[in-house]
């Protein structure tokens, strides 16, 4: 009778659904990924800016502002490495996940659904 359960192993339906949650996942990651590279570069930039800025006398020689700038521009280049190689890293994983859940859903017995009323039709047709 466990030809009959519905919970077979050979029914890989949970371990599609169970992909679709990581896929999701992977995407939410990916996303933000995106959005922290986009800050990091206008981190970059506006930091470059106002030290720009600052050396030529136009903020005042500000220390402070200098200081902050440079800050800024280390952390974006910083942040900006970090979220490349992770962004990188999860869409090597959505893609792994997709080829996976690819051939799950070529394992299954797939049947066409209104086939029978195509064929119908055609025969009215006539």
């Amino acid at each position: 009778m466990a030809e009959d359960d519905p919970s077979d192993e050979n029914d890989p339906s949970e371990e599609i659904a169970t992909i679709e949650a990581r896929l999701e996942h992977l995407a939410e990651v990916s996303e933000r990924c995106r959005k922290i590279i986009l800050f990091s570069k206008a981190a970059i930039a506006g930091g470059v800016v106002v030290l720009i800025v600052t050396m030529l006398g136009l903020l005042g020689s500000g220390q402070i502002v200098a200081i902050g700038s440079m800050a800024a521009v280390l952390g974006g280049i910083v942040s900006l490495g970090s979220n490349v190689s992770t962004l990188q890293q999860t869409t090597a994983a959505i893609s792994a996940a997709e080829q996976l859940r690819s051939e799950l859903i070529n394992r299954i017995d797939l049947r066409v659904v209104g086939d029978g009323a195509q064929a119908r039709a055609k025969d009215i047709v006539r």
